[in-house]
């Protein structure tokens, strides 16, 4: 069975729309719900899809989203754990794709794929053609958190998500290529499928993606310090917002310019705080 933990914080409509999605998916597979509203604007959508497939509907008081992944894969039941966000969708066959990948490989732990935007094509994020084996190297390259599935048992030793990074945090990116990096690091398989893709909508460049680049940054930032990346590979998460934002200042677009000079910022943020020792099992 596969277990699908979404964490959840004032979207509705999103969420009905997620379940419609999940709906046309074929079963075994449970859904976690992790509320960290602080009332009950979720209830008559429960009760509507109460019966339609298995549902848990649990409540954080903790404004974190990653503290309510981890709520929610300490009650998942399945081998299978994913954690979509509330305002994705998935295309049809997708678990059905996810179990044959990890049922052909038994010591795969952990799949990933790349966003996919609502109207076709890659969605936000730099993704590698290429499918295959995920490194220290091109984990920043394959990973995003709402297309990543991993193995219950080996996300519960790993101590999950990092609750110090992601939204509602300092570093508010880049928890999933952490928690990637410290199943590699461990010893465990983890492979990228470019086929495998969840549906996101895109809002790189717009003006909720600038107000947050900072916070973003400092978490790419942080993780690629964390993981002791080599300077090939941090350096261009440094060069490139460097040139988008002089590019976008040369064609007058300052929107784009203060997005780029923000990442920039919070990425060299990230790279200079203090470090912080990864999680521990979670029980």
């Amino acid at each position: 069975m596969i277990s699908l933990v979404v964490a959840t914080r004032s979207r509705v409509a999103e969420i009905g729309a997620l379940f419609e999605s999940l709906a046309a998916q074929e079963p075994p597979f449970e859904v976690i719900l992790a509320d960290q509203n602080g009332d009950g604007r979720l209830d008559a959508l429960m009760a509507e899809w109460s019966g339609r497939f298995p549902l848990l509907h649990l409540r954080s008081e903790v404004a974190n989203a990653n503290a309510g992944r981890n709520l929610g894969l300490r009650h998942a039941r399945g081998e299978i754990v994913a954690f979509p966000d509330d305002d994705c969708l998935l295309k049809p066959g997708t678990l059905a794709q996810v179990r044959a990948a990890f049922a052909a490989d038994p010591a795969l732990a952990v799949l990933t794929g790349p966003a996919e935007g609502p109207e076709g094509g890659l969605g936000s994020g730099r993704w590698r053609a290429e499918g295959g084996p995920i490194t220290l190297g091109n984990a920043w390259t394959s990973v995003i958190e709402f297309n990543l599935w991993l193995r219950r048992d080996i996300a519960l030793a790993l101590g999950g998500f990092d609750e110090r990074m992601g939204p509602g945090t300092r570093f508010g990116s880049a928890e999933g290529n952490d928690l990637v990096c410290r199943a590699i690091v461990a010893g465990h398989a983890a492979r990228y499928e470019p086929t495998l893709r969840v549906i996101h909508p895109d809002k790189r460049l717009s003006p909720e993606a600038v107000a947050r680049a900072a916070r973003y940054g400092e978490g790419m930032g942080f993780a690629l310090r964390r993981h002791r990346v080599p300077a090939r590979v941090w350096a261009p998460f440094l060069y490139r917002p460097l040139a988008g934002a002089a590019l976008s200042l040369m064609r007058g677009r300052g929107l784009h310019a203060r997005y780029y000079l923000a990442t920039l910022r919070g990425r060299f943020a990230g790279m200079r705080a203090a470090p912080l020792p990864p999680p521990g099992p979670l029980a």
